[in-house]
């Protein structure tokens, strides 16, 4: 397993912390976001999901993460239905709200970002 990989999962901690920020519930689901064709087990908030996904190199950290339902985390990765751009608009302006410093850029793993901040000093 490369070194990067485990930059890109939640660690347990953040895990917790990302369901308390979200107080246990998905985040579309509180959203009122389409839950069309979904069953209950479908809708119960288990899982975190990234805004930048780990295929991108999305780091496994607070603010590149939400707490989502099965089906609405389906509905983002797969966007079989074309609604992942409004997911992802909506996504960020939650992000946003939570983090008002919220980066884009920041969310993605640098290998040389030790490089980065050295020259800032």
């Amino acid at each position: 397993m490369a070194k990067y990989t485990r930059k890109l999962e939640f660690s347990e901690k953040t895990r917790k912390r990302i369901k308390e920020r979200d107080h246990g519930a998905c985040i579309f689901c509180e959203m009122g976001y389409t839950t069309e064709g979904a069953t209950g087990m479908d809708l119960i908030p288990c899982d975190i999901m990234h805004f930048v996904p780990r295929s991108s190199l999305g780091l496994g950290i607070e603010q590149n993460g939400a707490l989502g339902c099965r089906y609405h985390h389906n509905l983002l990765d797969n966007g079989n239905k074309g609604l992942r751009p409004d997911m992802l608009r909506r996504f960020e302006s939650y992000l946003r709200r939570c983090y008002p410093d919220w980066d884009k850029s920041k969310l993605v793993y640098n290998k040389f970002a030790y490089l980065i901040h050295k020259r800032e000093f």
